[in-house]
């Protein structure tokens, strides 16, 4: 699974942490410029802190010319509720056509339907209790029987990057892996540790 971090720290140095490929998420609340422009790169929208059209608009005016190497766009949404989230993605939805839109998943989703045709992601998204639970596992393993990139928030323990790269997601990002060196080992140290054999 790809990491994908907001961070000023060095990418290349991150990965080496880690024990697996990094790539480079932009935000609209950090502004930051491209570390690796060859590189593939994903774009958040800011809104779990607060969601500003101008700031979102800006960002994808900035990375315009590197379109081509953009995984997803995650659309507009609103934390913890699918209904209003699903509504946000209406109306954004054609203003991001010419980019690979995600829709962000949240909880509640289980009972609307996910905009498959007209997004080329999944973002997981909403409370810590229902991202971790059954609805959410199983939006991961439509995506892949749609074939579409599924897309983890808040990631930032070696139990949850696990679990969700099990089912299959493609890709997570944390602010806790973004920002601390401790957090990243924990994750490598868990990956590369030996795992005890129930087998008799």
């Amino acid at each position: 699974m790809i990491v994908l971090l907001d961070t000023p720290q060095d990418l290349n140095a991150c990965a080496e942490e880690l024990g697996c490929e990094v790539e480079q998420l932009f935000t609209p609340l950090t502004r930051r410029n491209p570390q690796q422009p060859e590189r593939m790169f994903a774009m958040d929208n800011g809104a779990f802190a607060r969601f500003e059209a101008k700031g979102f608009l800006s960002m994808l005016a900035k990375h315009e010319s590197r379109k081509d190497l953009c995984r997803f766009v995650a659309a507009p949404d609103v934390v913890g509720c699918a209904r209003r989230t699903l509504e946000c993605f209406r109306h954004w939805q054609p203003r991001l056509a010419a980019w690979p839109v995600a829709f962000v998943c949240q909880d509640g989703q289980e009972y609307l339907d996910v905009p498959w045709d007209n997004c080329a992601a999944v973002f997981i998204g909403g409370s810590t209790e229902w991202k971790m639970g059954k609805h959410a596992a199983a939006i991961v393993k439509a995506s892949k029987v749609i074939g579409k990139w599924c897309h983890v928030g808040r990631i930032n323990t070696p139990g949850r990057l696990e679990y969700f790269e099990e089912l299959g997601a493609d890709s997570c990002d944390g602010t806790g892996l973004a920002q601390y060196s401790h957090m990243r080992r924990a994750i490598y140290e868990d990956r590369t540790s030996p795992r005890l054999s129930l087998a008799t």
